[in-house]
């Protein structure tokens, strides 16, 4: 969802913007140059030409490149942390994943990532889990990385499962330093690609359409056909980004207001979390919409 249009206002109003890497390394770099900020990151993958993707962002000045797979406890993943570390010329920082365990976190730590990815499965157009089988719960795995992580003193990101600002209280109180979202921002004014117009005026509903990265309508247009385990769809148009910020930030002093945290440290020690039933799940949702 991050071309400059999002990254623009993400970096205004006080976040960080990951331009996505599928498209060419002069377009990438061009955006990364043309907002002249050290408040964006930018994505690369592990083959092909991601040495020279890295290269060029690092010349136009992107602090923080996100090696952005699937499976980030990998060896190839490993291979290009190496690589990156000791080929690219100047300073940048990999934020690396994505990971779900305590081993992928040791292991990546040891490897020289600076920052890690936590979630596998839990995405909004993401069907690994159903199609492999293969996940864990997100408060479950960013107990277990960031648990040791700390030992590295590397910083960790919850990405997946954000549907609301509670899920991202839930993430940072669970031990994340910082969030990712993804479907909470697309369909807004600032996320890539036009707004359709769905119905007959004047009962006309405005849209804007989502992919997942590895969704069939995304593999085709990069020529690839293989390892689908995401959808598309369209989304009600949103308006502004701004709003959505807004509302999440509200939501998060609210709760560490709730738990008595002054600031993120205490959020995290604060925090305490319960098993639910499914009854409880019911309980907790408004019952009079």
């Amino acid at each position: 969802i991050t071309e400059y249009e999002m990254a623009y206002e993400m970096d205004r109003l006080g976040g960080m913007g990951i331009i996505h890497r599928f498209m060419s390394i002069e377009k990438q770099s061009k955006i990364i140059d043309e907002l002249n900020t050290h408040m964006v990151g930018a994505a690369i993958g592990v083959t092909g030409d991601f040495i020279e993707r890295a290269q060029e962002l690092v010349n136009v000045g992107v602090p923080i490149i996100c090696i952005d797979v699937a499976h980030g406890h990998h060896k190839l993943v490993k291979e290009a942390i190496r690589r990156i570390k000791n080929e690219v010329n100047g300073k940048v920082d990999l934020l690396v994943g994505n990971i779900s365990t305590r081993e992928s976190a040791r292991d990546l730590c040891e490897w020289g990532a600076d920052g890690l990815r936590i979630g596998i499965g839990a995405g909004s157009l993401c069907s690994t889990r159903i199609q492999t089988g293969v996940g864990v719960p997100m408060v479950s795995s960013i107990r277990d990385c960031v648990s040791v992580a700390d030992e590295y003193n590397v910083p960790c990101m919850a990405d997946g499962g954000v549907r609301s600002s509670g899920d991202v209280c839930k993430g940072l109180g669970a031990g994340a330093d910082t969030v990712m979202l993804g479907s909470l921002l697309s369909g807004t004014k600032e996320s890539p690609g036009s707004i359709t117009k769905q119905g007959q005026w004047p009962n006309e509903v405005l849209q804007k359409k989502y992919r997942g990265s590895a969704s069939v309508d995304s593999k085709m247009d990069r020529g690839e056909r293989k390892n689908v385990e995401g959808y598309s769809t369209t989304i009600p148009y949103k308006g502004k980004v701004k709003r959505i910020i807004s509302d999440v930030i509200d939501g998060l002093k609210s709760s560490m207001s709730y738990v008595g945290a002054n600031n993120l440290e205490e959020f995290h020690s604060k925090c305490e979390f319960i098993k639910i039933t499914n009854a409880g799940i019911v309980e907790s949702k408004p019952h009079l919409l």
